[in-house]
């Protein structure tokens, strides 16, 4: 069976949206280096005599597996850690998040108001690690790719979830909050090193919302364009000017499907690098390895040799490599028993804090099961009163009480799906969004509820989360038991492939719990969570007021009338019982006394902030 999916404005951008916080994958059950892994103890914790390289390993919980996170799919930290250090970009968060632009790849300023007029220009010199200049091909093809101009409506297989899209059709991805807003092809200029981009709309995030992606020869070449860089180039220019649909069809499907890798590909141009390192190993779900580029020109180049990250779901099994010197430092997702045991190894700084990314339970309103209003003959009312008698089972003080609190003895329950517990305005926000209905857990108004609708129980939930997460599978076991007093018999659908499945299984699961990390401080940041059809509403979630509210939002530039507009989404989420709030997540991050200059910061990429200040130290 077949369902149909609109490309619509309200997506994805690896510095102006949310991304998926630690979508697990398998690791591998012998995590043991191979001779040719460069975290081995040998190579890992003793100093590099002199002329010998250095490498600073980082434990990280999820494998690298797409070199393209603009797609849907591809939005992950997982992925975006790494391409943080092998992609340069315009600008970048400093350590007291102030947006700060990085001349030495380029430059952008705003020409125009009226029209909102902004004008990207890359440095003369700047180059892909095989030569081939970044130039404004590489910018233009970003901009129709996350754009949405180009992409036709596809079909999606209602029962894996996937894009059904025929050989002639163009589909790149679903179109972005702002770049949506740019209709007009960007001019290119400055002997190919420039695009103008102008707005069809004043965008408040236009700071944050453009950039480049994959680079635009290599596509062309997956798509059976010309192999020569120039030559590809130009055809992807001229494919995108003339909006030839039977070259684009090719390119888009190149782009959306082409970066994906889980090891090291054959095909160095699947991985090529603009900023100070470069790929150079990855043994899947082990390690990747990252050596610095030499066609790397800018002010960011790393003092380190090699930096390589090796994965392991079990932060006690990371936390036991850096005791014994196999990793030099890392971010797990902590529980008690993972801090405790960090601050007991001598030599080591562990960094607590409140980080970006915040834990939430989400359901499914269609897949015909007890969330979705198909279920009861198109009732929605009563979908929706089923949705909130188990949003009244979830346990959340106890969630933070008995998991939290033990990390951060001031952790509370997060009562916003925008604005984090420290924002300006949350206070405000909370006490307007009606979040107070689901305050305590209530089970007898949850079973009140699927009486007054004639639901019979008990309503089988299967619910989705990352198996190997130790902190997840003990949420589930509190959800579970407290939904049962209520009737409702939540079905254990633990599985190390969540994050793939969230987007391309919902015939699999009702409910979820994961957490979404923020990637930027842009005040549209949300927008692809909740809009109908956005890229990030895996769920079938649809409010026409919602979607109006963004699209007032996406133009809007006065502070005050901003915060009103998210306080007034929010009302809406949770009269709809979309899902709920439970915890901001506590940042912990450890590293041994052999390394200096970091710096980690709530956003992502976190703990990777700064890496080019790190140095290893005897």
């Amino acid at each position: 069976m077949k369902i149909r999916r609109f490309s619509v404005a309200g997506a994805v951008l690896a510095g102006a949206a949310l991304a998926l916080s630690a979508c697990t994958t398998p690791a591998a059950e012998d995590d043991t280096p191979t001779t040719s892994d460069p975290t081995s103890s040998e190579t890992a914790t003793d100093d590099a005599p002199t002329g010998e390289a250095s490498t600073v390993t980082v434990g990280w919980n999820q494998p690298f597996y797409s070199y393209n996170s603009s797609t849907s799919h591809g939005n992950a930290t997982a992925n975006a850690i790494i391409l943080y250090m092998t992609q340069a970009g315009f600008n970048y968060y400093d350590a007291d998040l102030n947006l700060t632009q990085d001349t030495s790849f380029g430059t952008y300023e705003k020409v125009s108001d009226d029209p909102l007029t902004v004008k990207y220009t890359i440095n003369e010199g700047v180059v892909w690690s095989d030569g081939a200049p970044v130039d404004a091909a590489d910018m233009l093809l970003y901009w129709a790719a996350v754009s949405g101009n180009f992409s036709d409506e596809v079909e999606y297989d209602e029962e894996t979830g996937e894009e059904i899209v025929k050989d002639d059709q163009v589909f790149f991805t679903s179109g972005t909050p702002g770049l949506a807003l740019v209709t007009q092809t960007p001019e290119i200029g400055d002997d190919g090193r420039s695009v103008t981009l102008v707005y069809d709309k004043p965008f408040a995030d236009w700071e944050t919302n453009f950039g480049y992606g994959v680079p635009a020869h290599v596509v062309n070449r997956l798509a059976g364009g010309a192999e020569d860089p120039a030559e590809a180039k130009a055809e992807i220019i001229k494919a995108i000017q003339d909006n030839d649909r039977a070259k684009l069809a090719p390119i888009s499907n190149a782009w959306r499907t082409g970066f994906d890798f889980t090891s090291l590909p054959s095909d160095p141009g699947l991985y090529l690098s603009s900023g100070p390192y470069i790929i150079t190993d990855f043994v899947e779900n082990q390690y990747i390895t990252l050596s610095k580029n030499d066609k790397y020109t800018g002010d960011l180049a790393g003092k380190v040799d090699n930096i390589t990250v090796r994965y392991n779901e079990d932060p006690q099994a990371l936390v036991q490599a850096l005791q014994n010197g196999e990793i030099d430092m890392l971010a797990p997702q902590a529980t008690a028993d993972t801090l405790a045991a960090l601050q007991a190894i001598e030599g080591v700084e562990v960094h607590t804090s409140t980080d970006a990314t915040y834990e939430h339970v989400d359901m499914v309103q269609n897949n015909g099961g007890p969330f979705d209003p198909a279920t009861y003959g198109g009732d929605a009312e009563k979908a929706k009163k089923v949705r909130q008698a188990f949003l009244l089972t979830i346990p959340r003080q106890q969630i933070v009480d008995q998991l939290i609190k033990p990390l951060n003895p001031d952790a509370e329950v997060r009562n916003s799906f925008i604005l984090t517990p420290d924002a300006p305005g949350y206070e405000q926000m909370v006490a307007e969004n009606g979040s107070d209905f689901y305050a305590n857990v209530d089970i007898e108004k949850a079973k009140a509820l699927l009486e007054e609708v004639g639901v019979e129980t008990p309503v089988d939930v299967r619910f989705l989360y990352g198996a190997s997460n130790v902190r997840r599978a003990n949420e589930y076991q509190l959800i579970a038991e407290s939904a049962a007093q209520a009737g409702f018999n939540v079905i254990d659908g633990g599985d190390d492939n969540w994050g793939v499945m969230l987007d391309t299984a919902t015939d699999q699961y009702d409910a979820n719990l994961f957490g979404w990390q923020s990637t930027s401080l842009a005040v549209t940041e949300s927008d692809a969570n909740f809009r109908t059809g956005g890229p990030n509403n895996f769920y079938g979630y649809s409010n026409p007021e919602v979607d109006a509210l963004f699209d007032e939002l996406q133009t809007e530039v006065d502070a005050d009338r901003q915060q009103e507009i998210l306080r007034e989404v929010e009302k809406h989420l949770w009269e709809d019982a979309f899902g709920t709030t439970i915890f901001q997540f506590p940042g912990v991050n450890a590293w041994n006394s052999k390394v200096t200059g970091v710096e980690p910061i709530a956003l992502s990429p976190t703990i990777f902030h700064g890496f080019w200040n790190w140095e290893k130290t005897s």
